[in-house]
């Protein structure tokens, strides 16, 4: 189960430069991920292909299995295992025991009754539209101690934990309802930062990284950096395009805060999951993959969804993905209000962060270049949430 800084920061990507002649050699500057959480069958063609394909993959912890198959394809690939951090599970417990794999770190039927965050009337709180899953209280050291120790025992087979819903409204999946622990929002944070804090140096020593799902970070200012700070990574699930129609702009929370989510990640040499929502029409896509290209470095990857909570083929694999842009020449600016572009080598990049529907913005070119669809061109004129990757001859 999944849940569902304005300024640019010029400066925070290092620069290193390569002869021209080297560019062709480079390995492509985007990276993508697997997330294969809904148990659905894996065929050995799929290994091999994902496997080279995909640079990080979520798994269960049932599936050591493919983890260990896709690791014996490339060597290089990262797995983590899926496991949720806010709750356990009663439909994972029968007769009274746990089962052996699970989806969370503390089993339902092993729970201490302690454990289970109530409502105000001392209800245990279950999540709307996920039945079975009760939620925990992350601030109790006694249940942080727990989680941590079961899951580290049961990652051996895996690189790192993709740890689901770090949450950040105290009334996420019951709305309008609080936790008698937590009334909160900060209240709720300030659990979360515990949880993450205190686990940290467990996984540190375990050799374990961490990945969290922190979606809906841009709704509160710092959020996204105090959680990371206790982790190896973010994923945001959902960002800047939530279906066709439906994309993010600038203002206070929203564009430049989840471009700012990969900058500040990449500065500091930590992992940035990003996943757009779309059908694969041309607007979204290009816009979300122009908008990770301006901030991506070498840890941040990509993957696009359709239907949400289906996790179980890999995403679609891109021929942008392949395109060789080069070195990036800096981070990226602005060329115009809401308007950004980074260089590279052999390509630039622009983004036009304006509303949908607003009036299309003209960026004229340093040379003559070649659009998406292989059009030779000098300028680009760009409508509200849009984007473009143009290349030149390397």
């Amino acid at each position: 189960m999944l849940s569902i800084g304005r300024a640019v920061m010029a400066g925070l990507l290092a620069v290193t430069s390569v002869p021209a002649a080297q560019i062709q050699e480079e390995v492509s500057i985007t990276k993508s991920y697997w997330l294969h959480m809904n148990s659905s069958p894996v065929s050995g063609e799929m290994i091999e292909v994902e496997a080279q394909r995909r640079s990080y993959v979520v798994l269960n912890a049932w599936e050591s299995d493919l983890a260990a198959k896709l690791k014996a394809a490339n060597p290089k690939i990262q797995t983590f295992v899926y496991k949720d951090l806010s709750s356990t599970r009663s439909y994972a417990c029968s007769d009274g025991a746990d089962d052996s794999d699970l989806p969370t770190g503390v089993g339902y039927c092993a729970a201490d009754p302690s454990w289970f965050l109530t409502d105000p009337n001392g209800r245990r709180l279950e999540y709307d539209g996920y039945a079975g899953h009760w939620q925990m209280d992350v601030g109790n050291p006694a249940y942080q101690n727990a989680w941590a120790d079961n899951v580290i025992a049961s990652s051996k087979a895996f690189d790192g934990v993709f740890m689901d819903n770090a949450l950040f409204a105290c009334d996420t999946y019951h709305d309008g309802v609080c936790p008698a622990a937590y009334r909160t929002d900060s209240a709720m944070r300030e659990a979360y930062r515990s949880m993450l804090a205190g686990t940290r140096q467990k996984f540190v020593d375990a050799g374990l990284k961490t990945v969290a799902n922190m979606s809906n970070a841009r709704l509160h200012e710092g959020a996204w950096d105090s959680y990371a700070e206790h982790l190896d990574g973010g994923f945001d699930e959902w960002w800047l395009t939530f279906g066709d129609g439906d994309l993010l702009s600038e203002y206070p929370e929203g564009w430049s805060r989840q471009l700012a989510e990969i900058t500040a990640n990449e500065a500091k040499g930590k992992i940035t999951w990003v996943q757009p929502h779309h059908s694969g029409a041309e607007q979204p896509f290009r816009y979300a993959f122009a908008s990770y290209l301006l901030a991506a470095g070498g840890k941040a990857a990509i993957s696009e969804i359709e239907e949400t909570d289906r996790y179980d083929n890999a995403s679609p694999w891109r021929a942008e993905y392949d395109w060789k842009l080069g070195e990036p020449l800096g981070p990226y600016s602005a060329v115009a209000p809401n308007v950004f572009q980074r260089s590279f080598q052999c390509a630039i990049v622009i983004v036009n962060a304006n509303r949908t529907g607003s009036a299309p913005q003209t960026v004229r070119l340093p040379g003559t270049y070649t659009n998406e669809r292989g059009a030779a061109v000098s300028f680009v004129a760009l409508p509200g949430t849009t984007g473009s990757v143009l290349r030149k001859a390397c």
